[in-house]
């Protein structure tokens, strides 16, 4: 529910009265469980109805909500009988204010996955501690389940709720239902695979997976390579990069608390597994499922890369960077100078200059290792044995992190950060041809190396990201996606780094609602953002709608450290200060969509971006755009 837009297409929707045999539009009671269910819906895991009370009657309105998309359908259409008219629309949207002229709109939801009950109000209403207290008392007299919880959708609403709890209400958070779920559904469908039970303690770089595997995961990972399913007892947001990769590959994903008690009797063998918006489903599969699923992979997808071009040598700041230099900078670097060649006053990069890919090339030839990627690309075994692959992947990130760089090059490449970035510490960052795609994003997949200080340190970082490109979830990923690894390259963008107060991301979608068409999704964690991504800790997430600017908290995060720059280069894990409170506070919320929504016109491919953003003291920087791939 939104304050309604004074929109030409909204002018006379007006609901038809209901006939004495049909099933009435709304009740002034309902009396048991029958009866709700006849004049609610089920939206994901949450079954919803909404209420209005005339305040100048005390009459109570239970709408059914499968006629009335909106309270103003219901109070424009029905009780007030007016026509949808801008002044019109200007008086109801009042009843959003903290006094209200006549009308309570209101929410009950019973949460199924936690199963407990709650009533709210929309994230932008206003609405005081005493119009609480008013609310639910109407309701324990009109509505079966009694004493329901106050349950506050935005930052002004907790500090009501806080309120109403010392006259006796109860109160419950997005947060704390969000947390205390067993199950949360992340990309629904169905898929057969061999059920692979990875115990608790497993080392990330020691994990592999086949294609055609379903992962039970026991702890947060930041990364995986492609599989046929995920199932996770420890689960976090569906920006994490574990929930985008499953979302990019369009597999089934969902996280269950209890997954290994019910399922790990299966480990080994060939399951069915299937994700709906309630539950996760494994089991044996038969042979019918087993010839109808499998092979039906994202291998039979296939992503053009853009061209390389291996010849170019100029080191160019993002100010003389466009999207067309894709072929020299890769697609990271070539985005944000788009957004910087745009002069858009609102929106803030920080400074950064491209080292195309000649530099790696360079640094390949040079040092005789493109023949050991020839080699290992040309072996059967690259393909077929995952072990192998992933033992000679790592010989060949080592061999290149040892070679030496070209100390021309080098030279070259630290007299820009010197003369144009004030020889402040770095962000070393991957931009190659193969990320930030449409169709293939390829977050996490490439190696970023922070607040890199000197020359030295430079040049072995440089290095690092070049090896990166040959990261084991990098090359599998390549592989589902049918991209020719011969056609891949590395190059780099170096940016002044931030040291940040808080970062996180931000996709322009509701990913918890696909029909709402207005709100962001952001996920936040002070200090710096890797560990947003890494889906170690739930971060703070909130809807935040464009429309109106209401605020929708959905979790706080529970992170008791934070990363920081070291003061001799590199970053510290450091506690949290205590009294930090909030990262996405709406005026801060508001700041960050609003340059957002400045860029979005940069990008033509009409689809979702996925925004990397660091906030230092009160200001935003943008550090990535890429397209987000999902459902």
């Amino acid at each position: 529910m939104r304050t309604i837009a004074l929109a030409a297409a909204l002018l006379f929707v007006v609901s038809a009265p209901a006939r004495a045999d049909e099933q009435r539009a709304w009740v002034k009671t309902i009396p048991n469980e029958a009866t709700w269910n006849k004049y609610t819906k089920v939206v994901s895991t949450d079954e919803l109805g909404k209420f209005i009370i005339d305040l100048k009657t005390n009459e109570i309105y239970f709408i059914d909500v499968n006629l009335f998309n909106i309270h103003a359908d219901f109070v424009l259409g029905v009780l007030l009988k007016k026509a949808w008219t801008a002044d019109n629309i200007r008086e109801y949207n009042q009843n959003y204010e903290r006094v209200k002229p006549q009308f309570i709109l209101g929410y009950i939801t019973h949460h199924m996955k936690v199963d407990r009950w709650s009533f709210a109000f929309w994230e932008g209403d206003k609405i005081g501690a005493d119009d609480v207290l008013r609310a639910r008392k109407r309701l324990d007299s009109a509505f079966y389940v009694k004493n329901l919880t106050f349950r506050p959708d935005s930052p002004m609403q907790i500090k009501v709720a806080v309120e109403v709890a010392k006259k006796g209400i109860k109160t419950v958070t997005n947060d704390e239902i969000y947390k205390a779920a067993n199950f949360q559904a992340f990309n629904k469908g169905r898929a057969v695979g061999k059920l692979r039970v990875v115990p608790p303690g497993t080392p990330y770089e020691s994990m592999t997976f086949a294609r055609t595997d379903i992962a039970l995961l026991q702890e947060s990972y930041p990364d995986i390579t492609p599989v046929s399913g995920i199932l996770a007892t420890t689960f976090s947001t569906p920006l994490s990069h574990v929930n985008l990769r499953a979302s990019a590959w369009g597999i089934p994903n969902a996280g269950d608390k209890k997954a290994r008690e019910k399922f790990a009797k299966l480990d080994g063998k060939m399951v069915y597994f299937e994700v709906t918006d309630t539950a996760a489903t494994v089991r044996e599969a038969t042979a019918a499922e087993i010839k109808e699923l499998e092979g039906k992979l994202a291998a039979d997808k296939h992503v053009e890369l853009p061209q390389a071009n291996l010849t170019s040598v100029r080191l160019p700041m993002l100010t003389r960077i466009r999207a067309k230099d894709v072929t020299v900078y890769g697609t990271k670097t070539a985005n944000l100078g788009e957004i910087v060649t745009a002069n858009l006053a609102s929106v803030n990069v920080p400074p950064g200059f491209g080292v195309p890919f000649f530099y790696y090339v360079q640094h390949m030839t040079k040092n005789g290792l493109d023949k050991p990627v020839e080699a290992l690309l040309a072996d059967k075994r690259f393909a077929t044995d995952p072990a192998w692959r992933k033992a000679e992947l790592e010989k060949l990130r080592a061999a290149i992190v040892a070679a030496p760089i070209d100390q021309v090059s080098l030279d070259l490449i630290y007299q820009r950060v010197r003369l144009k970035l004030g020889g402040k510490g770095v962000f070393v960052r991957s931009s190659t041809n193969a990320e930030d795609l449409p169709g293939f994003n390829g977050a996490g997949l490439y190696d970023t190396v922070a607040n890199v200080v000197g020359k030295k340190a430079i040049g072995e970082a440089l290095k690092v990201v070049w090896a990166s490109l040959w990261n084991l979830r990098a090359v599998d990923e390549r592989e589902a996606f049918g991209i020719d690894q011969r056609q891949v390259f590395a190059a780099v963008m170096i940016e002044i780094g931030v040291n940040a107060t808080a970062a996180g991301v931000l996709v322009t979608k509701n990913l918890w609602d696909l029909n709402d068409d207005n709100s962001f999704t952001i996920n936040a964690k002070f200090g710096l953002g890797m560990r947003v991504v890494e889906g170690q800790k739930v971060p703070e997430q909130i809807i935040f709608d464009t429309t109106n600017f209401g605020t929708k908290i959905l979790s706080r995060s529970d992170d008791a450290v934070m990363l920081t720059f070291d003061a001799s280069g590199g970053i510290i894990s450091v506690p949290v200060p205590p009294g930090e409170g909030v990262i996405l506070s709406e005026e801060r919320a508001k700041s960050l969509a609003e340059q957002v929504k400045a860029f979005i016109p940069v990008f033509t491919h009409g689809r979702p971006l996925d925004v990397e953003w660091v906030l230092e003291g009160e200001k935003f920087w943008i550090v990535q755009a890429r397209p987000y791939v999902g459902r």
